[in-house]
């Protein structure tokens, strides 16, 4: 099967790149499966319900989130009811939502995704790794999913690539997000999973990690905040990686990163 993700989505430039590319993007490389990170996508802050509902529209089968999951409001009554809507599994007991989905996609593949919250320089997290390793321990790869995917939510490299080794050969991809900002570093491990560091945003990449400049620039240089952030308005690169997976095992024959539109170097899968 192939499958896409998508990272942080931010802003309306990055819901707008979402809504406009992702159909076709669907059509164009026959994707069985599309995961998109939501949540920066209401004006930088979490994401309200219609804004969740335009990116399952645009063709998203899952949508996680990370450590903005609950900055909209809304987000704690509506996140109950939607089974495609998912948070950092790690959270404390008693967070609305969940944090893992079994979910089957278009062409009636299984696919278990997990978001988890990194603890390296992030707010207070129960330890993502083991729980991690619960949900997938509870819903094998290659007997009652077609592939598992896990959105690591975490500032530091290094802890992404320790939970792509420590899940190597039990999950399809390991993908990070929150730094928005794509790295180079996407390849298949030893045992089978595909790994990339931080599959980068959904927005506007002249700017500050999808912020307007000025606010973050005058914190740089005077340690004076003298407003709000604002993410930034111009054309978005759509950010992300996508994997095609042995139909067997669930296991990467490929992984690909996919950069379109805006500023950055452009790449497209290409499959044999």
């Amino acid at each position: 099967m192939r499958l896409l993700f998508l990272g942080d989505v931010m802003g309306r430039s990055g819901r707008d790149a979402v809504n406009d590319r992702l159909p076709g993007l669907i059509e164009t490389y026959g994707l069985d499966f599309v995961i998109v990170n939501g949540e920066n996508a209401s004006h930088g802050k979490g994401l309200t319900e219609s804004h969740f509902n335009a990116i399952r529209q645009a063709g998203a089968d899952v949508v996680t989130l990370g450590d903005h999951a609950f900055d909209q409001r809304e987000t704690i009554s509506y996140i109950e009811r939607e089974d495609t809507l998912i948070r950092p599994i790690n959270m404390p007991p008693g967070t609305p939502g969940r944090g893992a989905m079994f979910v089957e996609g278009r062409n009636g593949h299984r696919v278990l995704v997990v978001n988890a919250l990194g603890r390296v320089f992030m707010g207070p997290a129960d330890d993502p790794f083991r729980a991690v390793e619960a949900a997938v321990a509870a819903c094998p790869l290659g007997e009652q999913a077609d592939a598992i995917v896990v959105d690591f939510h975490t500032e530091a490299t290094s802890e992404i690539q320790a939970m792509g080794h420590f899940l190597d050969g039990k999950v399809s991809l390991v993908v990070g997000t929150h730094t928005h900002i794509p790295t180079a570093d996407h390849r298949v491990l030893k045992g089978g999973t595909a790994l990339m560091a931080d599959a980068g945003m959904c927005g506007d990449f002249d700017s500050i990690i999808g912020t307007d400049t000025d606010e973050p620039l005058n914190r740089f240089l005077t340690g004076i905040p003298n407003g709000r952030f604002s993410p930034s308005e111009g054309e978005a690169t759509l950010c992300g990686v996508v994997i095609e997976t042995d139909p067997r095992s669930g296991l990467v024959k490929t992984v690909q990163p996919l950069r379109i539109g805006g500023t950055l170097a452009q790449a497209e899968p290409r499959f044999d």
